[in-house]
């Protein structure tokens, strides 16, 4: 019998202890030191880390079964959406979660906790941030003389350079600086450099891309050797590999967060959905690319989130299929 799977003194076995891990983390219970204590559970054996990977590779192949059900069946008998996703909802009870769960080596576990499958829980560098919120949660942090900096929800941020500067690691944080500062206060993102003197913009970073937004002021950013400043109203995208064009948009609505308030104007379902993702624990996986291109309108309060998913399906004909965890599949 496989020692990980069998029952320890009568307890649970390795597996169901590394399915109640996954399931900690994945429903937005878990905090930095359920994380160290997860790490300290892995480092036990080989048999605990193959135990969490098994189950965290469960996880992860949602993904692309997502993907997967969009397609309509080209070789060989292949269910359609509605059909499969039904066929996992009634499979991957705890049990036959357990039981299907994929094989993995405990250098892939560790690799987990630091990338984790589908952003179902914080990667270690964001854990380890001076400052982090919890789904939902928004914190304001004021620092002296030099700057306000909202956070918003699922964002981690830490101070560098004896708090001179801050680097948004993940997430989204609007920063007013203070017009009294001789020397503009410096904020690091997604490889790139956005500085302020007497101005209010709003810095997102999701995949290590920052989006940047001038709200009030000027807003100078720097990535590589490429330099350029934003005036209200005016935004831009980067990577660590280029930068994007300026654009024009509407700061209230970037801002809306601070308020309370999601404000959807004409966007494609699947952004939609990437938003919505941030709010709520477990994950909303799209099976339909159609339905992802689609688009939607809403004003909604953050708490009342939710109601998006039932929007799509009143509005569009979609179907919603809830699976352990949080997860949901629409299409």
């Amino acid at each position: 019998m496989d020692s990980s799977r069998a029952p320890q003194s009568g307890g649970p076995s390795l597996d169901e202890e590394a399915y109640e891990w996954v399931i900690r983390f994945a429903e937005g219970r878990a905090n930095r030191t359920d994380l160290a204590a997860l790490k300290q559970w892995i480092a036990r054996s080989a048999a605990h880390g193959e135990a969490f990977g098994r189950m965290s590779r469960t996880w992860k192949s949602l993904g692309p079964v997502g993907k997967d059900l969009a397609a309509d069946a080209t070789a060989g008998p292949t269910l359609r959406a509605h059909d499969a996703a039904a066929t996992i909802k009634a499979g991957l009870g705890r049990r036959a979660f357990l039981g299907g769960a994929l094989a993995a080596s405990a250098a892939g576990a560790a690799i987990l906790v630091v990338r984790p499958p589908l952003g179902l829980w914080p990667s270690w560098s964001e854990f380890a941030a001076d400052y982090r919120t919890a789904i939902g949660e928004q914190r304001e942090i004021t620092l002296a003389d030099r700057a306000t900096i909202d956070l918003n929800t699922r964002t981690s941020l830490s101070l560098r350079a004896g708090g001179t500067e801050a680097e948004i690691i993940a997430g989204e944080a609007m920063i007013s600086t203070k017009s009294n500062t001789a020397d503009p206060f410096t904020v690091v993102a997604a490889g790139g450099r956005i500085a302020a003197a007497a101005a209010r913009f709003n810095v997102r970073v999701d995949d290590r891309v920052a989006c940047v937004t001038c709200v009030t002021g000027e807003v100078r950013v720097e990535r590589g050797l490429s330099a350029l400043s934003l005036s209200p109203g005016q935004q831009i995208a980067y990577s660590s590999e280029r930068m994007g064009e300026i654009v024009t948009v509407d700061p209230a609505t970037v801002s809306a967060w601070r308020d309370g308030i999601v404000i959807f104007q004409s966007t494609p379902i699947g952004e939609v959905i990437a938003e919505v993702n941030r709010y709520r624990p477990g994950r909303i996986i799209l099976t339909n690319k159609d339905l992802g291109r689609r688009l939607f309108n809403a004003r909604l309060r953050i708490e009342n989130i939710g109601r998006v998913v039932s929007l799509i399906e009143e509005v569009f004909g979609a179907h919603a299929t809830a699976l352990p965890g949080g997860i949901l599949l629409l299409g």
